[in-house]
């Protein structure tokens, strides 16, 4: 049986964050997924996209960093997470990298374009297709941007969203905030 700490919303994305495991996500570790997502998607590190995609997660990096060591521990983020830290810095943040993926900017991914970002983004695994599925809610195999952001956002600040399966789990993870 699981820690009950390791099921947590906060916990799965905090442990996706920390690259290495050691238990602080460092500016390196999240700043390189906007370079994999770029890769992934084949933008060029230059284009505007990526530009503005890593001034957006500088930005949330800053925000997380309360201490300003360029470390941030999981009792930071635990602390930062939530709707207003989701407004102020994630939204842009994670909507830069559904830029990125949207090669054709008409605000939305395809099934490839999804699974490509999500895997580079460090979602990898069976849930990333039933996320899809889910966000698709109409059939026509497109997510748009405005469902995505509202997935990650339900599942960030609440612990159940279509995205979950995306976050390395099969079904929603339960529970709120502390």
């Amino acid at each position: 049986m699981s820690h009950p700490l390791s099921d947590s919303p906060q916990h799965r994305i905090f442990a996706m964050l920390d690259v290495d495991g050691d238990g602080a996500i460092t500016h390196a570790e999240y700043l390189a997924r906007v370079d994999r997502v770029a890769s992934a998607l084949e933008r060029d590190a230059h284009h505007p996209v990526v530009t503005a995609a890593r001034a957006a997660h500088e930005a949330v990096f800053a925000d997380m960093d309360a201490d300003q060591d360029g470390r941030v521990t999981f009792e930071e983020y635990r602390t930062w997470v939530g709707h207003e830290a989701f407004e102020r810095s994630c939204r842009p943040a994670l909507g830069s990298l559904f830029d990125i993926a949207d090669s054709d900017a008409d605000g939305r991914l395809d099934r490839g374009e999804f699974i490509r970002l999500r895997t580079a983004a460090g979602n990898a695994g069976t849930g990333v297709a039933a996320a899809f599925d889910a966000l698709d809610s109409d059939g026509d195999g497109l997510i748009d941007r405005d469902a995505y952001l509202a997935g990650i956002k339900t599942f960030v600040t609440d612990g159940s969203s279509p995205m979950a399966a995306a976050y390395g789990s099969e079904r929603p993870a339960l529970g709120t905030l502390s």
